[in-house]
C-alpha cells in the first residue's frame, strides 16, 4: 500500500488510504491526524479480530454483509484482510447468496454511494458522468442494467449490488489491484411496479427502455469507456437474455469483454464437467447433456462444452448436437416453432415433452444441468431415472441464489442412493449418506471471472475469447486433487481460491501471449509477474 497522498481529517475519510487506528505515532504527527484517533495503535491483526468480534454478535448474514459494506467504504485494507482471511466463509456473505437480498433491499438500506450510475436521462452526456470518477486508470467494469438479477429477477437500480459485489471478489479471489475497478448500473428504468411506487425507490421512475433507443445508450457507454478507459475490459452482469445476447455478439469481436452469465457460468460449468469425468472415468466426448433452462446460460454452456469437444478432434455441429435443451414449453425439437435463433443448433429431432422426466429417459443423458431458476425440478423421480441410466450421474443444479436451487445436494445424494456427482450453484453442506460423507462442490463463477480479470490484467489483454475460458475451465479443474474427488468434490476448495485463482491466470495469461492478444510486453516468468502485481492487503 503507498504512502497517503492525503492529509488531516480527509485522510480518515479516505478508503483506499485510511488505516484507522493502526497509524502509528509518527504517521499521526506527519499527517496532521493527531487527537483525530483514540491514542492506541493497533496492528491490522487487531483490527481483524475486532471485527471479527462484531460480526459475531450479529444475528444474520445481511446484517454482516452490510458491516463489510461500511467498512469497505472507510477502510478498503481491512475490508480485504477480511475477506481474504477466510473467503470460504466470506464469499457467501459479500456474494451470493447474501447479495440476492441485499439487491432486493437496496432502497431501504442505501448507505455510502459506490461505483458510478449512469442513467437512460443523461443520454449523451455519458462520457462526461463517467469523467467524474476520480480513478484515471480504470481496467476493470462489471455493468448491469438489474433486469435479471441472480434468479430474482428485475430489481431495477437495486442491482447494483452485483458489480459492488463480483469485483470485491476481483480483488479477494485473484489480486485484482482494486483502484483499477469500477462498478456500473446502467438505469434504463424498471417494469417492477411496486418499485416504482416505493417512496424509497432511487432508480429512474419509468418503465425499461427497449429496442433501437437502449441500443444507442449502450453504445453510447461502449464508446465512452473506450475513450475514458481504452485498456478497460467490461464485464456484462446480469441482463436479460434478449439485451445479453445481442450485446455480447455486436462487441465481443471489437473490444476487450465478455459476459460472465454466458461465459464464465460456461467454463465454471465445463470445470465441473471435467472435474466430475476424472471421477467417472469417461471421456467429454462420450457425455449426452441435458439442460433445465434454454436461456444465453444454458446455451453458452453448451456452446463451450461443444468447442472443447472440438479441440478433441469432434466435429464442432456434432458436438453441439451432445447438448439438448428443456425449457417452459417442454424439449426443444424440430416440430415446435418458438425457437430463438441463438438455441437453433441445439435443436434435435424427436418427439416433444413437456416432462422433464421423460425428455431424461428420451435424451438418455450422462449429465443434467438445471438454469431454470426454477427450484425443486431435480425431483426424486428425474434423479432416479439418472440413477437407473448412468453408474455415476452428473447431477448440477446451478442455479442461485439458494431457494432457486433445482434439488439440494442431500436429495441429490439420498435419491441417487449415493451415485450422483454433485455440484450446485449455491452453497450446501456436506452430507452424510449410507456410512460416507460427500462435500458437495459449488459452480460458483468465482473460480473463473476473478482469474480472467488478473490475466486480462497483466496482459492487458485486447480481446476475451471463448479459447481463453475453455483454458480456464482446464485450469481449475486439474488442481482438484485425489483427495477431494473422492469425497465428492469436483471444485478447489474456496479456502485456497486465491491460489486456485493464481494458477488459473497463469494458464490464462500465457494463452493470451501464445495468441497475440496481449498488449504488454512477455515477462521471462508469467508466474513471477502474476505473483508480483497481486494485491495484498497490508500497509506499507
Amino acid at each position: 500500500m503507498p504512502t497517503p497522498t492525503t492529509t488531516g481529517y480527509q485522510l480518515l475519510h479516505s478508503p483506499r488510504e485510511n488505516r484507522g487506528s493502526a497509524f502509528t505515532d509518527e504517521d499521526r504527527r506527519r499527517h496532521g491526524i493527531e487527537g483525530l484517533l483514540p491514542i492506541g495503535v493497533n496492528t491490522i491483526e487487531y483490527q481483524v479480530a475486532r471485527t471479527f468480534a462484531e460480526l459475531e454478535n450479529l444475528e444474520n448474514d445481511l446484517q454482516k454483509y452490510l458491516l463489510l459494506s461500511d467498512l469497505q467504504a472507510r477502510n478498503e485494507t481491512l475490508f480485504y484482510a477480511i475477506v481474504m482471511s477466510d473467503p470460504a466463509r466470506f464469499m457467501p456473505i459479500v456474494y451470493t447468496p447474501t447479495v440476492g437480498e441485499a439487491c432486493q433491499k437496496f432502497d431501504h438500506i442505501f448507505r455510502a454511494p459506490r461505483g458510478m450510475y449512469l442513467s437512460f436521462n443523461q443520454q449523451g452526456r455519458l462520457q462526461e458522468i463517467l469523467g467524474n470518477w476520480p480513478q484515471q486508470d480504470v481496467r476493470f467494469i462489471v455493468v448491469t442494467d438489474g433486469e435479471r438479477i441472480l434468479g430474482l429477477g428485475d430489481q431495477g437500480v437495486g442491482g447494483m449490488g452485483i458489480p459492488i459485489g463480483k469485483l470485491s471478489l476481483y480483488t479477494a479471489c485473484a489480486g485484482v489491484p482494486p483502484q483499477y475497478c469500477l462498478p456500473i448500473m446502467l438505469d434504463v428504468g424498471t417494469n417492477r411496479h411496486d418499485l416504482l411506487e416505493d417512496p424509497l425507490y432511487l432508480g429512474l421512475r419509468q418503465a425499461r427502455v427497449r429496442g433501437a433507443e437502449y441500443d444507442a445508450f449502450i453504445e453510447e457507454f461502449v464508446q465512452a469507456v473506450q475513450t475514458l478507459y481504452p485498456k478497460c475490459c467490461i464485464q456484462w452482469e446480469d441482463f436479460a437474455n434478449i439485451n445479453a445476447i445481442p450485446i455480447l455478439e455486436r462487441y465481443q469481436n471489437q473490444i476487450c469483454t465478455y459476459n460472465d452469465d454466458i461465459q464464465g457460468t460456461a467454463a465454471v460449468a465445463l470445470a465441473g464437467i471435467l472435474g466430475a469425468l476424472r471421477i467417472s472415468g469417461e471421456k467429454l466426448s462420450d457425455q449426452r447433456f441435458l439442460f433445465l433452462g434454454a436461456g444465453s446460460a444454458a446455451t453458452g454452456i453448451a456452446e463451450l462444452i461443444a468447442r472443447a469437444m472440438a479441440l478433441d478432434g469432434v466435429d464442432l455441429a456434432a458436438g453441439r448436437q451432445r447438448s439438448s435443451l428443456f425449457d417452459i414449453n417442454g424439449l426443444l425439437v424440430d416440430s415446435r416453432t418458438d425457437i430463438a435463433a441463438y438455441q437453433r443448433p441445439f435443436v434435435t429431432s424427436g418427439p416433444a415433452t413437456n416432462s422433464f422426466v421423460d425428455a431424461v429417459n428420451a435424451v438418455r443423458p450422462t449429465a443434467i444441468i438445471g438454469v431454470s431458476t426454477t427450484p425443486k425440478l431435480f425431483n426424486k423421480q428425474v434423479i432416479e431415472a439418472m440413477s437407473a441410466i448412468n453408474d455415476r450421474p452428473i447431477i448440477f443444479p446451478y442455479s442461485n441464489p439458494t431457494s432457486r436451487s433445482e434439488c439440494t445436494a442431500e436429495e441429490a445424494y439420498t435419491w441417487s442412493g449415493g451415485k450422483a456427482i454433485f455440484a450446485s450453484g449455491s452453497p450446501f453442506p456436506p452430507v452424510s449418506f449410507d456410512g460416507q460423507t460427500f462435500i458437495p462442490g459449488q459452480g460458483n463463477n468465482v473460480y473463473i471471472f476473478p482469474a480472467m480479470g488478473m490475466a486480462i490484467y497483466v496482459t492487458e489483454a485486447t480481446r476475451v475469447t471463448e479459447e481463453m475460458f475453455i483454458v480456464a475451465a482446464q485450469g481449475v479443474a486439474e488442481q482438484v486433487s485425489e483427495e477431494s474427488l473422492a469425497k465428492g468434490l469436483i471444485y478447489p476448495p474456496q479456502s485456497q481460491i486465491l491460489e486456485a485463482s493464481l494458477h488459473v491466470a497463469c494458464k490464462v495469461a500465457e494463452y493470451i501471449y501464445d495468441q497475440g492478444l496481449a498488449r504488454a510486453p512477455r515477462p521471462k516468468d508469467i508466474e513471477a509477474e502474476i505473483r508480483a502485481k497481486a494485491y495484498r492487503p497490508v500497509y506499507a
